[in-house]
């Protein structure tokens, strides 16, 4: 296969970048910003927390310990000669790396030296190392950091609502998994893992900022490894749509009660740029801080600075979630819940919906002023099959309606769980 390469043009943003499909099966985007003096890159693999249960070229069905994705992103930084992380000290970059519920990704940014960085990158992503004695001494770095979450309020008040909305979907399962399940990942099982879903054709490359097309293909085409596409299938229970339970309750020693109020949606699609910029621009128009539902729950003394919203969507889950501080927590979520019913009745305000709408599209046009958020955001969009400047297309079209017939089809007040963590006390 030859490398092919496109040029994504935006008249709206005032901007551009390349697509690439690369002889090696890698999926590549390289979008370059004149003036600017930093780079980003990130690699991505479609697999997550979530990915549990799988089979390759329709043979036989494979499941793998929970926590397995993450344990597989700590182990793929060490070699036989060393840490990619000392590699990077020597370079200068910032590196990091995560697990999600949907994906694995590695990134680093650099002011300097970025093609030895971007060396170091495609090099350890591409060449793991696993052995009975590594797999087995990380498992107490890992069972540390699990009981670290478990010690998080913020973490726990999420998982305790997804708890209390899923009944079988593998998104309730801390993306870590537990100290029971770890004990069972082997270097095997990695293997297996990393030799499904680390295919090139199942990956994508994001490069952002001060880098050319030319340089990120001249380090590609001389370090990766051509890969041959295969078929993943990825298996999940069957999920109701109604919830497990509408409230979740822990103590926990914290100062002020922590609340989610998530309402579980239907998943039964892929949500694409018209979808999601429609969904945007109703949760803003509900509540972001130039809301009257968020005027009301300030004025009440209900939420604080660290109130927010969120859609939660991946495969086979999706939700809204509201939460932050709150001193009276189920009051905060009666009214959230009040409020829906009231705009369902009653429509937008022509106002609020031109408040959001401008406020979503100034916020996708400001992101682009940032090479990680560039970076990130077309990574996320290419495992949907969405588009940057699709989406932010859609943004600009979005009308009144479309808003709120997607309110009618959402926000289900009698399908949603309030999780809450408090102190024992309060």
């Amino acid at each position: 296969m030859d490398t092919t390469i496109k040029e994504v043009k935006s008249a709206r943003a005032g901007d551009s970048y390349y697509q690439i499909k690369h002889s090696s099966g890698l999926n590549i985007y390289v979008y370059p910003k004149e003036g600017y003096r930093s780079a980003y890159a990130i690699i991505g693999a479609n697999y997550g927390s979530v990915n549990t249960c799988f089979s390759l070229d329709g043979g036989e069905k494979i499941t793998v310990p929970d926590g397995i994705a993450h344990y597989l992103e700590h182990k793929l930084f060490e070699s036989a000669e060393g840490d990619a992380f000392t590699r990077y000290a020597e370079t200068g970059a910032s590196a990091n790396a995560y697990t999600s519920f949907e994906k694995t990704c590695y990134l680093f940014s650099c002011t300097d030296k970025f093609d030895e960085s971007f060396e170091i990158l495609l090099d350890f992503v591409q060449d793991p190392y696993f052995t009975a004695q590594t797999v087995q001494k990380e498992q107490g770095i890992i069972g540390q950091e699990i009981k670290m979450y478990d010690d998080s309020p913020d973490w726990r008040v999420m998982f305790n609502m997804l708890g209390g909305m899923y009944h079988n979907h593998p998104v309730k399962i801390d993306i870590a998994g537990t100290v029971e399940s770890i004990a069972e990942i082997t270097a095997e099982k990695l293997y297996a893992c990393y030799n499904t879903f680390y295919n090139l054709n199942n990956m994508v490359l994001c490069v952002a900022g001060n880098a050319t097309v030319e340089q990120v293909l001249k380090t590609c085409d001389r370090m990766l490894k051509p890969s041959e596409a295969h078929t993943i299938q990825n298996y999940f229970a069957d999920e109701p749509y109604a919830i497990v339970e509408p409230y979740v309750e822990q103590s926990f020693p914290v100062s002020m009660p922590i609340f989610n109020l998530g309402f579980k949606e239907h998943a039964d699609a892929v949500l694409h740029e018209k979808e999601l910029a429609e969904i945007e621009i109703l949760l803003s128009a509900l509540a972001s801080p130039t809301s009257a539902l968020y005027r009301e729950l300030m004025d009440n003394n209900l939420i604080n600075n660290t109130f927010s919203y969120e859609l939660f969507e991946g495969p086979g889950y999706c939700a809204v979630i509201f939460g932050g501080e709150s001193r009276a927590p189920k009051q905060a979520a009666e009214m959230i819940k009040q409020y829906i019913t009231k705009i369902k009745q009653e429509g937008l305000s022509a106002e609020d919906f031109e408040i959001a709408k401008k406020a979503v599209y100034g916020d996708s046009i400001s992101s682009l002023n940032s090479v990680s958020n560039i970076a990130n955001m077309i990574a996320d969009y290419h495992f949907n099959g969405n588009e940057l400047f699709t989406y932010i297309d859609a943004i600009a079209a979005v009308e009144k309606e479309d808003v709120e017939k997607r309110l009618g089809n959402m926000l289900d007040v009698a399908n949603c769980t309030l999780s809450v963590v408090k102190n024992a006390e309060a």
